[in-house]
Formats: structure tokens, C-alpha cells, sequence
């Protein structure tokens, strides 16, 4: 029989101050970046030690390992299964999480300021978001080939640069909101490029770009 007292648990306190320290590196790792939030300054927010964020985190890579799964099971928390849905389902998905995002200016803050350092040699965020933009690639991919295949269309080109595209402007307008929240509309712009995005690949027009032969640049 097994001592329930050598059992590992976390108590109901643990995870609180766990929850603590989370949103505090959240706020410090948005304002100062990886590189220049110390751990002491997130220890001061929280009126602990250093010592004490180590206790509960081991390392300030493990730290930040956890604030970005964290910001992930945060998105996903209310749906069903806590999974991205598929279909044109996952495309509602999205434009719903940008206005989400456009009131947790905190958390949009540290995600911009991590996912930008993590390119650079050594950053312990880079395996998370290499991961991360694959994932979410080939979900939006999934996406698109249902709804193509409802309505028809088989330009699998157009599927990928699209599934790209749809991740790059929401990030994008994210660092313009960020910036200048007064002249961009986070949730509104998104929906606006998601739904021109998506009526590209599904209803594709004539290029407005195209050169006097009408050839469309890149094609």
C-alpha cells in the first residue's frame, strides 16, 4: 500500500502563488523583454525572494516555459476538448481570440516581446515558438482543406501561403495595436483580414496587382 503522505501534490496555496508569479513574469517579461526582466524583479512584484520564484520554478527559462504554455491553455481553456476547433469553425476561432486579446493588453505585450527575441541564438522561448507556428500552421492548413473541399477548390499553393499569412497579420496587428491602440482596432482589423483571407482562397478573383500582361506578382 502506498503512503498517501509521500504522495506529490500541489495544494490549493501552491497553485495560487504559482498563478502569482505567472502574471507577474507575464507583466515583467512584456515590459522589460527575456533578456532584461530579472527574477528579483519578479520576485519584488510579488513580495517574495528570489530564492522563492526558483522554488516554485526551478530556473527563469523554466519560468518562461511556463508563462508561454500557460498563455496556450489560457486560449484553448473554454473549448470543447480544450482544442483549436476545425473547419471554418477554427477561422471564427480566431477573430473571436483577437477581440478577446484587444482587453489583455499584458498578455498580447509579453507574447509580442518574447515570440520577436525568441529568433535570436540561445533564447530558451525559440523551440516553443518554432513548434508553436508549425502547429498552428498546419491547424489553419486542416482549416482551409475542409472548407475547400466543400467548396470546391484545390489550389493547395494558395492554402499554405494563406495559412501562413493569417498568422503573420494577426501578429502584426498586434504589435501596430500595442503601439497605437487609438488608431487600430485589434479585433476589427483581424476579422477584416481573416475574412478577405479566407474569401481569397475560396473565391479567388482577378489580382488588382497584376502587371499590364496580367500576370499577378509572384505567380
Amino acid at each position: 500500500m502506498v503512503d498517501a503522505k509521500r504522495q506529490p501534490r500541489s495544494r490549493p496555496e501552491t497553485l495560487a502563488r504559482r498563478r502569482v508569479i505567472l502574471d507577474a513574469a507575464v507583466d515583467i517579461f512584456g515590459a522589460k523583454g527575456f533578456a532584461g526582466g530579472t527574477l528579483q524583479d519578479i520576485a519584488d512584484q510579488v513580495g517574495m525572494t528570489h530564492a522563492g520564484i526558483l522554488h516554485h520554478f526551478g530556473s527563469k527559462d523554466q519560468l518562461l516555459l511556463e508563462v508561454l504554455t500557460h498563455r496556450d491553455e489560457t486560449d484553448v481553456a473554454n473549448l470543447e476538448g480544450q482544442h483549436i476547433p476545425g473547419g471554418m469553425e477554427l477561422f471564427r476561432h480566431l477573430v473571436r481570440t483577437a477581440f478577446v486579446n484587444a482587453q489583455r493588453a499584458g498578455i498580447v505585450q509579453a507574447f509580442t516581446v518574447l515570440s520577436a527575441e525568441s529568433v535570436t541564438d540561445g533564447h530558451p522561448g525559440h523551440a516553443y515558438f518554432l513548434e508553436r507556428y508549425r502547429n498552428l500552421r498546419a491547424e489553419v492548413t486542416a482549416a482551409f482543406e475542409v472548407v475547400c473541399a466543400e467548396h470546391g477548390v484545390t489550389d493547395r499553393h494558395a492554402v499554405a501561403d494563406a495559412a501562413a499569412s493569417i498568422l503573420a497579420v494577426m501578429d502584426g496587428l498586434q504589435v501596430q495595436w500595442l503601439l497605437s491602440p487609438d488608431a487600430v482596432d485589434l479585433g476589427r482589423a483581424s476579422e477584416f483580414a481573416i475574412e478577405a483571407i479566407v474569401s481569397a482562397v475560396l473565391s479567388p478573383q482577378a489580382s488588382p496587382l497584376a502587371d499590364p500582361e496580367g500576370v499577378a506578382p509572384g505567380r
